[in-house]
C-alpha cells in the first residue's frame, strides 16, 4: 500500500481508523479488523471506522502500515506489545503464531466464537468458511483427552480442522498438530 502510514488511535484495549477510506483499505489487504456496526461486511468499502484489536494492530505497526497514537502521543511496537500482553493471556505465544499464519498468506481471526484462540481462512471471510480452529499451547502445557476430544466435536459439528500451535519462544518455531476425525 503505497503512501503515509494510516494513523489508529489506540482507545482502551482497540485501535481505531477513524477515516473510513483508509480503514476499507486496511480491510481490503487481508480482512484486518472489524468495520463499527457491520456483522459481516459484504464489500470492501464501507463508510464507518474500522476496529482493530491489539494483535493487528501490531502486526501492521510492524508492516509499517499503520502508526498509532493514544492521547495525541506516537506509541512505538514496543510499548504497543506491553500493552497487548497486558490485554491478552500468553501473547507472546499468540501473536508468534498470528504472525506465522499471516506470513504464510492465511486470514487469522478471533476463534472465540468457537472456544479457541483463532478461525484461520484460506480467502478470507465471505468468500470461504473458516477449514482451521486454532488453539495455542505452551510446549509444557498439558492437554488431557477430553479436551482434545471437545475441540475436536465442536470443530467436526463446523465443519472445522482443530489444531494445536505450540510455539517455542527460544527456538523461534512452531509445531503444528492437526487432529483429522473419521466415522469407523
Amino acid at each position: 500500500m503505497p503512501g503515509k502510514k494510516i494513523t489508529a488511535q489506540l482507545i482502551e484495549n482497540r485501535l481505531i481508523v477513524w477515516e473510513p477510506g483508509l480503514g476499507s483499505q486496511l480491510y481490503k489487504l487481508g480482512y484486518y479488523g472489524k468495520p463499527l456496526g457491520i456483522a459481516k461486511p459484504k464489500t470492501f468499502e464501507f463508510q464507518v471506522p474500522l476496529l482493530l484489536d491489539l494483535m493487528e494492530g501490531l502486526y501492521l505497526q510492524e508492516k509499517g502500515l499503520i502508526q498509532v497514537f493514544e492521547n495525541g502521543k506516537r506509541i512505538n511496537r514496543r510499548e504497543l506489545a506491553r500493552m497487548a500482553g497486558e490485554t491478552h493471556r500468553d501473547f507472546q505465544l499468540k501473536y508468534m503464531v498470528y504472525r506465522d499464519l499471516r506470513e504464510n498468506g492465511l486470514i487469522v481471526q478471533p476463534g472465540i466464537k468457537f472456544g479457541c484462540d483463532f478461525a484461520v481462512y484460506q480467502q478470507g471471510p465471505g468468500i470461504d468458511h473458516a477449514p482451521f480452529l486454532i488453539q495455542v499451547k505452551k510446549p509444557q502445557e498439558d492437554i488431557d483427552a477430553v479436551e482434545i476430544v471437545r475441540a475436536g466435536r465442536l470443530a467436526t459439528t463446523v465443519r472445522k480442522r482443530f489444531i494445536i500451535a505450540v510455539p517455542n519462544l527460544k527456538t523461534k518455531t512452531i509445531r503444528y498438530l492437526m487432529f483429522k476425525w473419521w466415522k469407523a
